[in-house]
């Protein structure tokens, strides 16, 4: 199967039409900021900390991307929310300001480990809040329930997304009702790794991972806030995305009695999948994306994460982390769930039980058709991987 998207004929003739006219749009840090100062008539950006990360994105984005018509287009778009948003969220800060954000739950883990779908079992609990994609995407104002005009606008993006990005539903399901990750709620701090994920800018990777990342929780928190302050809370909030272990340090500097779910699965399967997730998500906006260098990355990402994660472990008291193995959460999702909730300290309840049941109903394993890779293909091999992550797979029995 191969690793990059092949578009259809009406998306490589847009991109050909738009690119030989050089219509494309200048991603420019200042330009950017004036379209959306312009769109939400606010000026006030905040702390003025975001635009170095804003800055090398978009130098990034110009000189190593290698973006399509639509690609240049797509950044132009995604850049430009996450700045309204910013804008908004500044604007609105006496409203949700000082909101309690307690004890929130975060899963955490290697990409593939089966993070998603533990998450939307947590989240199927109505006594607990996850933040759904709709509401991320379109947080203003504060959501008090669901909100179908919103939902439905948010359906049409991912619709969009999916037709540069043709079979992404295989790899990793999208719905405006899905919970959404972590990166998106730190996206407006342009201290994210979103931006990793979706383009190919490795200077703003190296960048990245020489940064504090306590701001970028904190805008995290601070979008929590907003979004709950519309009256819609739960006793806590569920959260999630890969990278956490990446930079749990700082997490926990932000929202220091969170509680942890730690995902594990074999890593040689891992980085196999997350190497294809990635070629995927990149070809939808570039036409210059190297499996192989895409593999060497993503080897000596997670392997820099893992090391990260674990000397944070190693400080923290046993009952503040569960770990859950890839295995019992696809054989065992119910019995997974309970375990998870009694180490700890939830009330699992019967409606907990059935909100498990009810989102395993609505979201089969292999719902939108089987997706294959191989090691191999991204460059890498069995062994090297396995040496690569002997110490994790020591400690937690891969």
């Amino acid at each position: 199967m191969s690793t990059t998207v092949q578009h259809g004929r009406a998306i490589r003739a847009i991109n050909a039409v738009g690119g030989g006219l050089h219509l494309a749009p200048r991603l420019s840090s200042q330009a950017l900021m004036d379209a959306a100062a312009k769109r939400t008539g606010l000026s006030d950006f905040g702390d003025e900390g975001f635009r170095t990360g804003l800055d090398v994105l978009t130098r990034s984005l110009e000189e190593e991307a290698r973006l399509t018509f639509l690609g240049r287009v797509a950044a132009r778009s995604r850049l430009t929310s996450l700045l309204e948003q910013r804008l908004q969220l500044v604007a609105a800060r006496p409203r949700y300001d000082g909101e309690p954000v307690p004890r929130p739950v975060f899963v955490l883990g290697l990409p593939r480990t089966g993070t998603t779908v533990l998450y939307g079992m947590l989240a199927a609990n109505p006594a607990l809040r996850s933040p759904a994609s709709w509401e991320v995407s379109r947080p203003f104002p504060a959501p008090t329930g669901t909100d179908p005009e919103r939902v439905r606008a948010s359906q049409k993006d991912l619709d969009g997304f999916r037709r540069l990005a043709p079979g992404i539903d295989q790899i990793h399901p999208m719905g405006p009702d899905l919970p959404q990750e972590c990166l998106a709620l730190q996206a407006p701090s342009f201290s994210s790794y979103e931006f990793v994920t979706t383009f190919p800018v490795p200077s703003y990777w190296d960048w990245l991972r020489a940064q504090d990342m306590a701001p970028a929780y904190a805008f995290e928190k601070q979008f929590l806030q907003h979004l709950q302050s519309g009256g819609h809370r739960g006793e806590h909030w569920v959260l999630k995305t890969p990278c956490h272990l990446m930079w749990l340090d700082a997490l926990l500097e932000v929202f220091p009695d969170a509680l942890l779910v730690h995902t594990h699965r074999d890593p040689t399967t891992v980085l196999a999948s997350v190497s294809s997730l990635m070629s995927t998500i990149r070809s939808a906006v570039s036409d210059h994306v190297d499996p192989v260098a895409i593999g060497r990355e993503q080897l000596d990402a997670w392997t820099w994460g893992m090391q990260r994660v674990m000397a944070v472990r190693d400080r923290l008291p046993a009952d503040r982390v569960v770990d859950v193995q890839f295995e019992d959460t696809v054989a065992h999702p119910v019995e997974t769930v309970e375990k998870v909730y009694a180490h700890l300290g939830l009330d699992y309840t019967p409606e907990v039980a059935e909100g498990v049941r009810a989102y395993l109903a609505a979201n089969p394993r292999d719902k939108h058709g089987t997706h294959t890779y191989t090691l191999e293909e991204f460059g890498l091999d069995h062994d090297e991987v396995s040496a690569a992550f002997a110490a994790y797979n020591e400690r937690f029995g891969q």
